[in-house]
């Protein structure tokens, strides 16, 4: 009951990884039936196209083969030769069938599924040998279902064959007023009909087999809910330790930040809650750059590593604020804030020159765009 639950639960569709899983396991869509179908049509064909070939490599073998002497008949020596002779001839007359049929077989899964080589697929099952398990695919509903479909084939393939034979009856009947030579030749061509309209039916067997075999596996394959949610944890990580690798990212990227913070000109504070680390070098910078920003505890660490090496820190809250909100890290400060970060660098680099009793500047324009 269990099994049958779980079974009714998998409504979803297999994911990427799932397939590309039964893959490497050798489990892949492949229909028999459209292999079988390309093959018979390539040998139609090879048989249209060498023909000839074939007749008279046919025509040799009959000559040679039964074109003996008395004393050959009865050498040991002759008769293996002639053997040997004849079945090197067979081999020569057929290698244009032989050669046309294993490139079909080996291009046909192309047509679906593609080539798969799987080590997996390879290694010994010991389980397939178990004969109770082997009965019960045979006696099961799906080799009642496999037995269904070969005899429905079978029948199809002579329905097909016997309509063919039926339409060259008045062929078949005027064989036997003709002498050897025709006779083989027309029996030729009625045999090359009734394989080509037999064939046909292979048609429509792999119309109905390939749509089919693509919805079994399919249906083999489907997933559960349940499946998705373990197959997304294994792939992506659990949601704690997704939280806990950003938690370390986020701690990184603080410390790389305060690492910065030594570097900058001036920290601009709110003063207490917003704290912004603006660096500014006219020999290789455009533009000021903001180091280091944040709030609450963040902006105090700020503050106390740039006590500590004696960064100077000015408090105008509005731009503390404009530039940590239209600012990211380690980039340019926007335009609309220019020259109230150049008011406030000119403070700072004039008390680095010695200047005394110099007052901070106040009143700092804010672009209304820009200020929070």
């Amino acid at each position: 009951m269990a099994e049958q639950d779980d079974a009714q639960e998998r409504t979803e569709r297999p994911s990427p990884k799932r397939l590309q899983d039964a893959r490497e396991k050798g489990q892949i869509a492949r229909s028999r039936e459209l292999s079988t179908l390309f093959v018979l049509f390539g040998g139609v064909a090879t048989l249209h196209l060498s023909g000839n070939h074939l007749l008279t490599g046919i025509d040799h073998i009959m000559r040679t083969s039964f074109t003996l002497e008395r004393a050959d008949v009865f050498s040991t020596r002759v008769l293996p030769t002639r053997f040997l002779e004849g079945v090197i001839d067979a081999l020569f007359a057929l290698a244009p069938l032989l050669a046309m049929a294993m490139v079909i077989a080996i291009a046909a899964p192309l047509a679906l599924g593609g080539w798969n080589l799987s080590p997996e697929a390879l290694l010994p099952k010991f389980e397939r040998l178990d004969p109770i398990k082997g009965l019960g695919r045979v006696l099961g509903v799906r080799g009642l279902v496999e037995m269904l479909k070969a005899l429905a084939k079978f029948v199809l393939i002579l329905v097909f064959a016997v309509i063919a034979l039926r339409s060259e009856r008045d062929a078949i009947l005027a064989l036997g007023r003709s002498d050897v030579v025709t006779s083989l030749g027309a029996t030729a061509e009625i045999l090359f009909f009734v394989f080509v309209v037999a064939s046909l039916a292979t048609v429509i067997i792999a119309l109905i087999d390939v749509p089919f075999q693509l919805w079994d596996h399919t249906k083999k394959l489907r997933m559960s809910r349940q499946d998705m949610k373990d197959e997304n944890k294994e792939t992506d990580g659990s949601p704690e330790m997704k939280g806990r690798v950003r938690s370390m990212q986020h701690e990184i990227a603080r410390r790389r930040m305060m690492e910065e913070v030594p570097k900058a000109d001036v920290i601009v504070t709110n003063p207490e809650h917003y704290a912004v680390a603006l660096r500014f070098d006219p020999a290789t910078m455009r533009v000021p750059v903001v180091v280091a920003k944040g709030v609450e505890q963040v902006a105090a660490n700020i503050r106390s590593v740039a006590g500590l090496h004696g960064i100077t820190i000015m408090s105008a809250p509005p731009l503390a604020r404009a530039l940590y909100y239209t600012t990211k890290l380690n980039h340019e400060i926007p335009a609309g804030l220019y020259l109230a970060v150049a008011r406030v660098l000119a403070y700072v680099f004039q008390l680095r020159a010695g200047a005394a009793a110099i007052a901070p500047p106040d009143d700092l324009p804010i672009p209304a765009e820009l200020a929070h």
